[in-house]
């Protein structure tokens, strides 16, 4: 298999790529990112510079005769690239849908003109936003509260159809969120960002009274799902599919506790 990562310079794609690399089906993957969020120093541990199997091209998903000349002779796609960070996307709607959304029809339409036979696409657990069920499935009914989940659940649908037009075998990660070291890892995440801070004696600030739940999953495992949704398609046949585990489902307050005590830090919890 030859495999396209788009935004593989970033935290998951840190993981991911060197995975697919390892895997025995694959025999190239090719990163796609813009750089402006990622950095290719996240892959230099996978040989990027003297290892055949891996290349790269910098590009934007927004443009998309940089998005099909990067598709051509790749058997799946592993959409990553977006922009992340629910809370930072109010004050950036426009831009976060022209990358999120129109970025995602470029990769899909790419994908049916050439004759790609798989595409996992990175969702998120944030299409849900503030639901009282404290028992989630795929069909629990989506809410998005802020731009970054608007998209992502749009880009969804735009997969669906995508599916239906041009054939090809397409999932939905709707991925809980990630914390764990990676190259490429990133601190506005809850549990990496109390870690951070904890090690720098600073305080761990909760909003509200931490009580909200957040499901959790560590990065090597959020890398493993897409790893595996696009090596082996037949066994991922929902549109859509919840990655997280079911024990690791904690409140924030909880986290902020388990971080202290982990390091063995006398930092304030505020």
């Amino acid at each position: 298999m030859r495999v396209l990562v788009t935004g593989g310079c970033g935290y998951i794609g840190s993981v991911l790529v060197p995975q697919l690399l390892s895997e025995g089906e694959v025999e190239r993957v090719t990163v796609f990112d813009s750089l402006e969020a990622g950095s290719p120093r996240n892959l230099i541990r996978t040989g990027l510079g003297g290892d055949a199997a891996l290349s790269f091209q910098r590009g934007d998903v927004r443009k998309y005769g940089s998005v099909e000349s990067v598709m051509r002779g790749v058997d799946a796609v592993i959409h990553l690239a977006a922009i992340t960070g629910a809370d930072n996307t109010h004050n950036r709607r426009e831009e976060t849908f022209a990358v999120n959304y129109d970025g995602t029809e470029n990769v899909l339409t790419a994908a049916g003109k050439l004759g790609v036979k798989t595409v996992v696409f990175a969702s998120s657990c944030n299409n849900y936003g503030q639901t009282t069920s404290k028992s989630l499935d795929e069909e629990t009914d989506a809410e998005p509260l802020n731009p970054y989940a608007e998209s992502k659940l749009q880009a969804e649908q735009l997969l669906m159809e995508a599916v239906e037009t041009y054939g090809f075998n397409g999932t939905a990660l709707r991925m809980s969120t990630n914390y764990g070291y990676a190259p490429g890892i990133r601190f506005n995440l809850v549990i990496n960002h109390f870690v951070f801070r904890a090690l720098t004696d600073r305080p761990l600030t909760v909003y509200g009274d931490g009580s909200n739940w957040r499901p959790f999953i560590h990065v090597h495992d959020a890398a493993r799902a897409f790893s595996r949704a696009a090596c082996h398609p037949e066994r991922w046949l929902q549109a859509v599919y919840n990655v997280w585990s079911n024990k690791e489902n904690y409140r924030i307050a909880e986290i902020a506790k388990i971080v202290r005590e982990e390091l063995d830090q006398s930092v304030d919890i505020t």
